[in-house]
């Protein structure tokens, strides 16, 4: 399969630069903006993680789990030292399966130890990433040429140099068709295919299908009211949850539930793929759950589906907010076979407040809560992404007042929602 021809790059502050490789605009001008990111001073190499022709589940799970771990040895010595950007690889088609993860690796020096480092380093893995190298020259035209492990020959350039001109941005970012298949999962099985793939390597795996199948298929709501309170870290929300459910006198539940909250931690360290199918899993087996109570009382849920949706996007789509998929878009709506809520609320504080409760609490913080007190960007995303949720769409709920004052709020929504 041919290599896809163009580029995504993201480039500090979050924008995200389009540049096309070779026959894409051939008779284009020079461009100083791709001088300036790709050309001297210093020198830039590709690397991206292809995919295996057909792009099964358990290809992606490989592909994913390659680029973490290709992640973690270029930061590392003595690569550490050069400048690391993410970077996606696409066709200028888009459409589903097209897309390969990896990164832009910039040497200020153009130190020759730089590329002595990556071919040792993919040498360990023929079938790994793809390495290209970037060279620019004195009218500011940039080229790229691949470079190949061959056998008994070591590493060669193959093929032409192709130029690099900078390209129009696509009206969608190029991972969205992806994400229904990596992260924010339309029904059970997709997600369920995902943990299949990763049984030989992650062996709770099979405990958590094991749990999700005792789960009855399909699940009804009973006829009391069902309400998901969900919210950023810090927000609040453990105490809504709790307040709302003694004064409803209804049962709390948690998503991911109890029975797999042990496995968090392994999970919380694999790649999106493999993360966002354990929480959406988690999800269908606390749907068994509201299914039997709500027969009997009323249902708090603390968090559900929205948040393991806007996770997912907010970590898989580069770049700003402008690059997240519009609202309405099909992302956004509720999974077909997921027992519905009959309300969901979305607590709200400050960026100022949040990091003022955060600091008093000192608690465990997984990667994603630890990113969003980190990255400003990545946490806008997120609370977006909850608001463009639909079908059902959240109730925003600013939580900055006093509990007493945040808890009547709630109540009067829920009393005005579900009668």
């Amino acid at each position: 399969m041919a290599p896809p021809h163009r580029l995504a790059l993201e480039l500090p502050g979050c924008a995200l630069a389009h540049l096309a490789i070779g026959g894409d605009a051939p008779d284009a001008l020079p461009d100083p903006r791709v001088a300036a990111l790709l050309g001297p001073p210093g020198r830039s190499y590709s690397l991206c993680v292809p995919l295996a022709p057909g792009g099964d589940c358990a290809a992606r799970v490989r592909a994913a789990r390659l680029h973490q771990r290709l992640l973690h040895q270029l930061r590392r010595d003595p690569l550490r030292r050069c400048q690391l950007r993410r970077l996606l690889c696409y066709g200028p088609g888009g459409g589903a399966g097209g897309v390969e993860h990896g990164f832009l690796l910039h040497d200020p020096g153009d130190s020759p130890d730089t590329r002595r480092a990556l071919f040792s380093l993919l040498g360990e893995s023929p079938e790994g990433p793809r390495l290209g190298e970037f060279v620019g020259d004195a009218q500011q035209q940039v080229w790229q040429h691949l470079w190949e492990l061959r056998d008994g020959a070591g590493w060669q350039q193959v093929g032409p140099r192709e130029r690099v001109v900078a390209a129009p941005e696509p009206a969608l970012h190029p991972v969205v068709p992806d994400l229904p298949s990596s992260g924010v999962f339309p029904h059970r099985e997709a997600a369920r295919a995902v943990l299949e793939a990763c049984i030989p390597f992650i062996p709770e795996a099979r405990a958590v299908l094991d749990l999700v199948d005792q789960c009855l298929e399909p699940v009804q709501k009973g006829k009391f009211p069902v309400i998901v309170i969900e919210g950023l870290d810090a927000t609040g929300k453990t105490t809504v949850t709790q307040s709302v459910s003694d004064s409803l006198t209804a049962v709390l539940l948690k998503s991911p539930p109890a029975c797999i909250s042990r496995w968090r931690k392994i999970f919380d360290d694999e790649p999106t793929i493999i993360r966002r199918a354990f929480y959406s899993l988690g999800n269908y087996i606390v749907a068994s759950e509201i299914a039997k109570e709500s027969a009997r009382s009323p249902v708090i849920v603390d968090r559900y589906w929205h948040s393991t949706a806007t996770y997912a996007i907010a970590t898989e789509v580069t770049g700003g907010l402008q690059h997240l998929p519009p609202a309405h878009h099909p992302i956004y709506q509720w999974p077909r076979d997921l027992l519905k809520p009959d309300l969901v609320l979305l607590l709200t504080v400050s960026p100022e407040e949040r990091m003022h409760r955060i600091e008093g609490r000192g608690m465990e913080r997984t990667r994603e809560e630890a990113e969003l007190e980190a990255n400003s960007i990545f946490r806008q995303k997120v609370e977006v992404s909850y608001q463009r949720m639909e079908n059902p769409g959240c109730h925003v709920v600013d939580a900055s007042p006093s509990r007493e004052k945040v808890l009547q709020t709630v109540l009067s929504i829920i009393q005005n929602n579900c009668n």
